[in-house]
């Protein structure tokens, strides 16, 4: 047998490279991969000497000839074929060992330059690896590290069958794709071009999705014009294994306390917050998160933007969790909380979401799938148009302002109910907006005295403003423009309600 060895990821090639010439497996290698083996006193020859070609244009060139790729591609079963091979005086290459370039990790790299970023671009690796892959039945293609002593026990053993050397064809092919991907996005300059293709590696496996009978896995998605953040770096600290339902919730506190600058805490229950506060005493933070309904946060998440300290593990410690997410724990708090060893603890570095954000939002649909620009914040909305007589007091522009960045996070039609920066109340996900504000109201209870309102889109009706108002909220947030924003403005007139309109709507179906 004969193989070539040239790979970008060294880590386990030279143990790798002994033991196929303990085979007595022949090795040929390019440049740097050549003097890595060589180094470490394995003897290999040169890709030079297999095409009698020299390396030029700075190795641009080494593999792309004849020698390499008919050795590669002839097949077996075809007489015509060796026939040619024997004619030119080329040998059967029966292995390709090959990882690329490191585009990615290259062209992520702040400041890099274009020149850098092509140079980085692989040309013959893929082309190897393309090769070996078509003709999988007679030639082993390796591009994962991981594989290696797989392939070193099988080989021992005398025989790989067809379907191992199908599983490493699909693995190389697929290698190719995520940095071909890499490539194209680091060329693209279009919002929504014409044809995309989403890198995704696999990151973990569940026991199951959202229901016991659906199979399920978390893919970290590889794109080289956006930072990896999110869920891509979940650090596990305690707990059970992280579930498919978990990381749904996570990733909608992620989304939720992403907008909120002042320590917050949020109670988070089937993608929606139950509960959540801001207050400079983290502690207090949640007491208040929890206060907003006590009921609904048993077996939900607590997220916070800010380290767990003692104190506020204390008080989480009091109430059944799933999950407890946060940018850390202090050495105190996260042995406490270890004490209940069911209780998942996850550990994800703070997100702010923002406005000049250029990734896309994914959402599959039956044959497809929808893109659009993230929803974020803009700053002429913190700064809401005053539309009535009355203009909101100080506290009530704060409460308000809270408010709006809530009902941000939670399912249309979203309704929140806000007082001292605390959620009181909320309606979620009901077709009728006047039934979200009773849900809400129904939550605060008399706590909605001197409250404040926010509604993620414009009132149609005067029904639920007017509901709202009896029940003592003084202030209200939302979007405007309803045919009907004339009489809504009138109706807070005349209870002397305070109302503004941010221009800006953000439904979360």
């Amino acid at each position: 047998m004969r193989a070539i060895i040239s790979v970008s990821d060294k880590s386990g090639v030279v143990d790798f490279a002994r033991g196929l010439k303990e085979l007595g497996i022949e090795i040929f290698s390019t440049g740097g991969t050549k003097k890595s083996l060589e180094a470490a006193g394995v003897k290999i020859h040169s890709i030079s000497e297999l095409t009698g070609f020299p390396e030029i244009l700075d190795g641009r060139v080494k593999t792309l000839h004849p020698a390499v790729h008919g050795g590669i591609l002839a097949r077996r079963d075809l007489p015509q074929h060796l026939s040619q091979l024997a004619h030119n005086r080329i040998e059967l290459i029966d292995m390709v060992v090959v990882n690329l370039y490191p585009f990615v990790e290259t062209v992520t790299r702040a400041e890099v330059s274009l020149d850098e970023a092509l140079e980085n671009i692989d040309i013959g690796g893929p082309s190897m690896i393309r090769s070996a892959a078509k003709n999988f039945p007679s030639v082993l293609v390796v591009v994962d590290p991981r594989d290696y002593d797989a392939i070193l026990q099988k080989l021992h053993q005398g025989d790989i069958d067809l379907g191992y050397r199908k599983r490493l064809a699909h693995k190389a092919f697929q290698h190719v794709a995520l940095y071909d991907t890499a490539i194209a996005q680091y060329f693209n300059e279009e919002t929504f071009p014409e044809e995309m293709t989403i890198a995704l590696k696999k990151a973990r496996s569940f026991r199951y999705g959202e229901n016991p009978h659906q199979q399920a896995a978390f893919y970290i998605e590889q794109n080289v014009r956006q930072k990896q953040d999110g869920l891509a770096s979940l650090e596990q600290l305690g707990g059970s294994e992280i579930s498919f339902n978990n990381l749904l919730d996570l990733d909608a506190a992620l989304n939720l306390l992403a907008d909120f600058s002042a320590p917050t805490i949020a109670i988070i229950k089937h993608n929606n917050s139950c509960g959540l506060a801001s207050h400079n005493d983290l502690a207090e933070a949640y007491r208040r998160a929890l206060a907003g309904d006590p009921v609904a946060a048993f077996g939900g998440i607590v997220a916070s933007n800010r380290i767990i300290n003692l104190a506020t593990a204390q008080e989480i410690d009091t109430t059944h969790y799933d999950a407890v997410v946060a940018p850390g724990y202090r050495k105190e708090a996260l042995e406490l909380l270890r004490r209940k060893e069911s209780l998942r603890l996850a550990k994800i570095a703070p997100y702010r979401s923002s406005s000049s954000e250029s990734h896309l939002d994914f959402r599959r649909v039956r044959g497809g799938f929808l893109a659009q620009m993230p929803d974020t914040l803009t700053k002429p909305e913190l700064k809401p148009r005053v539309v009535t007589k009355r203009q909101p007091n100080k506290t009530e522009l704060s409460d308000l302002l809270f408010a709006w960045k809530a009902v941000k996070g939670i399912k249309s039609n979203a309704i929140v109910i806000a007082k001292n920066k605390t959620l009181l109340g909320m309606g979620a996900g009901q077709p009728s907006r006047v039934v979200s504000v009773e849900l809400a109201l129904k939550r605060a209870c008399d706590r909605a005295k001197g409250s404040v309102l926010a509604s993620d889109a414009f009132f149609p009706f005067t029904d639920g403003p007017e509901l709202a108002i009896k029940h003592g909220v003084t202030a209200i947030i939302q979007p405007g423009g309803s045919v009907r924003d004339k009489e809504v403005v009138a109706l807070a007139n005349k209870y002397n309600v305070a109302m503004v309109f941010t221009g800006v709507r953000h439904f979360r179906h």
